[in-house]
Formats: C-alpha cells, structure tokens, sequence
C-alpha cells in the first residue's frame, strides 16, 4: 500500500549582536515538531558575505535536525523489535 505524507520544515536565519549568523530550523509532521540549531562566524580577515554565513549555519541546523531525526528512528525500530509473548522477534530495519 502506498504511503504519502507531508511534513512542513521552516528555516530562520538571523544575526545576532556579535556578528554571528544563526538558523533555527524546525519540521513538523503533524504529530511531532523537532527542531535544530546552527551558527556560523566569520573570521574577522575573510571577506564579510553573508549568502556564505546563511549557508554554513543552515547547514549545520538541518544537519542538527538530522541526527535528532535519526536518532528518533532509531527508538522507534528499537521500541518495534522488542519481543512479544508467545511471537516471534520482527526483523530490524538497516539504517
């Protein structure tokens, strides 16, 4: 049976007062809302430009989100391969 759904993730970025760009990333999927965090600094001898910082600290959110994300899949295939009585283990899902 196929299955659809989807799930919304909004992306804020910002700098704060001491020149760092931040991003604060969040999914919903209806049920849950996880959310991550990035930052990104500029060495004071680069180049000051900002698409640079957006990048780096959007990244390193979604990336945070990710691992969460991850590891929230892995609790649950650890929560389904818990053996019932009287049944059989179910197999693990790879990750």
């Amino acid at each position: 049976m196929p299955h659809t759904v989807e799930w919304k993730v909004r992306l804020h970025l910002f700098e704060d007062d001491d020149g760092a760009t931040k991003a604060h990333v969040v999914l919903d999927t209806g049920t849950t809302a996880l959310s991550g965090h990035g930052t990104a600094h500029c060495h004071p001898a680069d180049t000051n430009v900002p698409e640079i910082g957006d990048e780096l600290a959007a990244g390193r959110a979604m990336q945070n989100l990710a691992q969460q994300l991850l590891h929230t899949a892995e609790r649950d295939i650890e929560g389904m391969a818990a053996p019932r009585p009287g049944t059989r283990q179910a197999a693990g899902w790879p990750l």
